[in-house]
Parts: C-alpha cells; structure tokens; sequence
C-alpha cells in the first residue's frame, strides 16, 4: 500500500504519519505531482489558516493537481475545507471538490471550537464499526455547512457537515489522528477502501 500525506507546509502532519505507522503503514510525506498521482491512497492535511494554506497549494502547482485525483483522497480539518468551494477565512477560494461555501461560527459561541463533540448520521464505509454519536476531537473556527455531500454532522450553535464525501474525495472536520482508537479505526477503513486507480 503505498499511502502519501500531501506535504504543502500545512502543520499537523508528522501526528497523522505516526497514526498510520500505528497502523502498520509508512506514510510518504510528499509534495511530488508524479509520487501523489501514483499513491494508493493520499492523505490532504490541514492546520492553519486557508488562504495562507491556498497560496501554498498554487505556489506548488497543487491546487490544479489534486482536484484531478482519481484514488481515495481523504482532506483532513483545513484540508477538507480547502477542498470546498470557498472559505469565509481569508476569502478564499477553494479547490471546488465539494459543492459548499465554509462559514465562521458567530461569537455568540466560544471560537474556536476545541475538544470532543460528537459525530452523527453517518453514511459512507469510511465509518464502519462506528457509532452514532461517537466522540470525535475537533480544533476550529470555521465550518462547512449542511449539504448534500454530507456524510457525518455535528452540533455547535448550528448542525454543520464534520465529514463530506462526493467520488473518491473524503473530507473530516475533526482530527482522527488525535480522537483515540476511533479515530484510528476511521483512518483503518480509509485505507480499506476500493482503489480506483
């Protein structure tokens, strides 16, 4: 299984590289358009804030490359909502996978949200042997809304989309990496799904 972690200079990637290896994967870490197409499996990362994230995908020709993927992608916090349409964070634009503009949540909430909260209608192989309401740890401000590429909704001041799917492109809001054997058994079934490439 030859699995990549897009490396763009977005932080949080060495705690998803030691997830897999827990897993008995070796991530590659990789900003390489020929090593990312070839991979099995790619991992599209995120912390930080979308537009800085945005020009550093452009910077790397990126931003063209990964909307063209045709092997699971899993966009993971920042990396699923730069895979939306939009970003209200720094007005940007976003890859246009799935069909829905991010939004802040209001200050009438504590922002940003951070800690467990937990995941609910869930649909997609991505969570087998999940729960309704399992808990999931969450570290953000801003938030995909309800869609119809929806596959898993959380609750904070509104009911907003915490995990996305639409062909081969998964996205998550929260941080399986850091949500405990759960999580660790969300990226299980990840790396289980069927390869079209």
């Amino acid at each position: 299984m030859k699995l990549v972690i897009i490396n763009y200079g977005a932080g949080n990637i060495k705690s998803i590289q030691f997830a897999f290896k827990r897993l008995g994967v070796e991530a590659t870490l990789s900003d390489n358009v020929d090593e990312i197409k070839a991979a099995d499996k790619v991992i599209f990362p995120g912390v930080g804030e979308a537009s800085s994230a945005m020009r550093m995908l452009q910077e790397s020709g990126l931003d063209k490359v990964i909307p063209t993927l045709t092997q699971p992608v899993l966009g993971i916090c920042l990396g699923m909502q730069l895979m939306c349409n939009s970003s209200e964070e720094g007005n940007t634009k976003g890859l246009g996978i799935f069909n829905v503009d991010v939004k802040r949540f209001s200050n009438t909430v504590k922002v940003p949200q951070m800690g467990w909260n937990v995941i609910a209608d869930l649909k997609s192989d991505l969570f087998k042997d999940i729960k309704e309401k399992e808990f999931m740890y969450l570290v953000h401000s801003y938030y995909a809304p309800t869609c119809n590429e929806m596959i898993a909704k959380t609750d904070y001041e509104v009911a907003y989309a915490s995990a996305l799917q639409k062909d081969n492109f998964y996205g998550v809001q929260f941080h399986p990496e850091k949500s405990g054997i759960k999580g660790s058994k969300i990226l299980e079934n990840f790396l289980k799904l069927k390869t079209n490439n």
